[in-house]
């Protein structure tokens, strides 16, 4: 396999080179516009219904679950190694692009939370199914049905191979020997158990631990992220500053950082803003489509929050940290140069703080894409394959510890863009259905708000 290594490294390359890039923000830029700035617009809604949003029509789980599972597999290591590599590489310019994937991303998965709803049927257990596989069958119609078969091929690989599983559990395993000395094996058996016991008992089981982790750990994270700003308040604008000069004109540092172009910026912050956020993967529909509730572009909007409490909270307090306390010009990188700021505020505990913090976010991503992968497969092969695919997960989890093959990585990079394809391209060819769906929407609601009597 590491024979192969040159040759998946041309493929990757081009593949998160300008082209995808370009198809992910494209689809964006083009929504924003279709929809007319609706994730601006709309975001204080959108915000209101995370919590309040009704749990009526059919679904398996509420909309604040279905985000729970959603947030799950987004809000990972990337949050905290994607944003330092991305800022040690394109410098603190990279973080305006990142700001910039995560806008445009916004209106990308409202559209895909809309069409998850309004595609979804019900498997052969009489659970929901939805996601891009059935917005494209159901929508573009059944002469695409090998696009969306290509898609739950890919879900299944970046589930097994890529996001799902490797990159989550060494995470875990080496942050956690680092700053607590505990063995890997340890961790690895211990982390395979809760793994086992969670995924067996399927959605209801992942949502019910997502639900009560995730608020917990955002809020963690964002509260000791907060202390660190508030201990450099003044220098705040200056960083500020030095990210959106450094967007435009290119950065030049000392230390370990070598300089900065503005396209290697934008390239950085963009790449790792979706990596990150999944905008337009076609991931986060999959668990959208499971929420109970009667209107598509309420769920659109529920999961466009998504996007933003990811990237403009929980990346924008990382990159933040980074520049405020200057460890982006050091020698550090990845999850070091991350501990490094927090340590340097709040001495051991912070490093322990960011172990913990990156242990559960890297913990429940995998639970996340778990659930991902167990949908593509019911899809392709129904109820019979969720067994065979949970025992290889689980199998996958256990040695991920102890496999470190840098051509595994780059496989599950590519396979990571393959679903971003058809996927994207289903956004584009159902658009008109996004905007009539929101228009509707949007005038049953101002009618419903008319109608209401007066307060005195």
């Amino acid at each position: 396999m590491e024979s192969l290594l040159p040759v998946l490294n041309e493929i990757d390359s081009f593949m998160w080179g300008p082209p995808l890039i370009t198809l992910l923000v494209g689809t964006g830029i083009f929504l924003t516009l279709r929809l007319r700035l609706l994730q601006v617009l709309h975001l204080p809604k959108a915000l209101g219904l995370v919590l309040s949003a009704k749990s009526q029509g059919e679904g398996d789980v509420s909309s604040f679950k279905a985000l729970c599972v959603a947030l799950a597999a987004t809000v990972g290591t990337g949050n905290i190694v994607g944003v330092a590599t991305a800022v040690k590489v394109g410098g603190p310019g990279a973080l305006f692009w990142m700001w910039m994937a995560a806008f445009f991303g916004m209106a990308t998965k409202y559209a895909e939370g809309l069409l998850a709803v309004k595609y979804r049927t019900t498997d052969e257990k009489g659970e929901i199914a939805g996601g891009p596989m059935f917005y494209i069958r159901r929508g573009m119609g059944e002469k695409y049905r090998p696009l969306a078969t290509f898609f739950a091929v890919a879900t299944v690989l970046v589930a097994w191979l890529g996001i799902g599983t490797f990159p989550q559990v060494n995470a875990i395993v080496d942050s956690v020997e680092i700053s607590f000395g505990v063995p890997k094996l340890a961790t690895d058996i211990l982390l395979t158990l809760l793994i086992a016991a969670i995924t067996i008992g399927g959605l209801q089981s992942i949502a019910k631990v997502a639900g009560k982790v995730i608020p917990f750990m955002a809020a963690l994270y964002v509260a000791v992220s907060l202390g660190l700003i508030l201990m450099n308040l003044e220098a705040v604008p200056g960083a500020i500053s030095l990210i959106l000069e450094s967007a435009f004109t290119g950065t030049a540092a000392a230390g370990g950082f070598a300089g900065s172009t503005i396209m290697i910026a934008m390239q950085n912050g963009i790449a790792r803003g979706v990596f990150s956020n999944e905008s337009g993967l076609g991931s986060a529909p999959i668990a959208a489509a499971a929420a109970k509730t009667k209107e598509p572009a309420e769920q659109g909007l529920v999961s466009m929050t998504g996007t933003f409490i990811d990237t403009i909270i929980i990346c924008s307090m990382t990159g933040l940290a980074l520049v405020l306390t200057g460890v982006w010009q050091g020698d550090a990188a990845g999850a070091a140069m991350t501990s490094a700021a927090f340590a340097s505020a709040y001495g051991t505990v912070g490093s322990m703080l960011l172990t913990l913090s990156l242990v559960l976010f890297a913990f429940t991503t995998i639970l996340g894409w778990n659930y991902y992968g167990e949908r593509a497969v019911i899809y392709l092969a129904g109820a019979k394959g969720v067994l065979p695919y949970r025992l290889i997960f689980i199998a996958l989890i256990a040695s991920g510890a102890f496999l470190k093959l840098e051509a595994i990585w780059v496989l599950a990079d590519i396979v990571n863009g393959l679903m971003a394809i058809p996927n994207l391209i289903a956004l584009i060819a159902l658009s008109g259905v996004v905007v009539a769906e929101t228009e509707s929407y949007l005038a049953r609601r101002r009618t419903a708000e008319a109608a209401e009597p007066v307060q005195e």
